[in-house]
């Protein structure tokens, strides 16, 4: 069994609404909010941070694709679009945005249910890749106060490279630090006696 999502639904056209309303708690979910303006929309979704958003494309005040893009300058949520007409101009501009699933009108609840299982999996998809970047990032990082840190042991103990590293890693042991934490002490320390 799935778990149930928060989805905020914003279209303009009352009887649509309520019919994308219908469909979305008849699949085990829970509306949160709805919005008829792209104004609307973006603050109810900043306010209740739901798990999906579901937007028409033409709505007043500000235009679907807009709205989604306003929300994804604070808060990343998943979002489908829904469109009266196909156009790839517009799709291309959704996807710009981070709109991970266009639906054409009339929707059903089939086509429904695999928007938003689709745009789910490409959300977690993105969410691993990002969590990957951030960790290389933190690697390369760690990598840097390291090779540093090492080379400071090299020069202040005349120790080869590779003595300099058992050296941090003992450190490292005795002290119960990270190796990063104990180079970037290293590297503070040294320092001190430079500055």
């Amino acid at each position: 069994m799935k778990k149930s999502l928060r989805i905020l639904l914003a279209e303009d056209e009352f009887l649509v609404l309520m019919g994308i309303k219908s469909y979305v708690e008849k699949l085990g979910h829970e509306v949160v909010g709805t919005a008829t303006d792209g104004l609307k929309a973006v603050e109810l979704a900043l306010e209740t941070k739901p798990d999906l958003v579901i937007m028409d494309i033409n709505m007043p005040n500000l235009d679907g694709i807009d709205a989604i893009k306003r929300i994804n300058e604070t808060l990343f949520i998943p979002s489908i679009i829904v469109s009266g007409y196909h156009d790839e101009k517009l799709i291309n501009r959704a996807t710009e945005e981070g709109v991970l699933y266009y639906l054409l009108k009339p929707i059903d609840i089939g086509d429904l249910k695999i928007a938003i299982n689709i745009s789910l999996s490409r959300f977690e998809e993105f969410k691993k890749l990002q969590d990957e970047l951030d960790s290389t990032k933190n690697a390369l990082e760690a990598r840097k106060h390291i090779e540093k840190a090492k080379g400071i042991l090299m020069e202040r103990m005349n120790l080869k490279e590779a003595d300099a590293m058992k050296r941090l890693q003992q450190m490292s042991r005795d002290k119960n630090k990270k190796l990063v934490v104990i180079a970037k002490e290293l590297i503070e320390a040294d320092a001190l006696f430079h500055s």
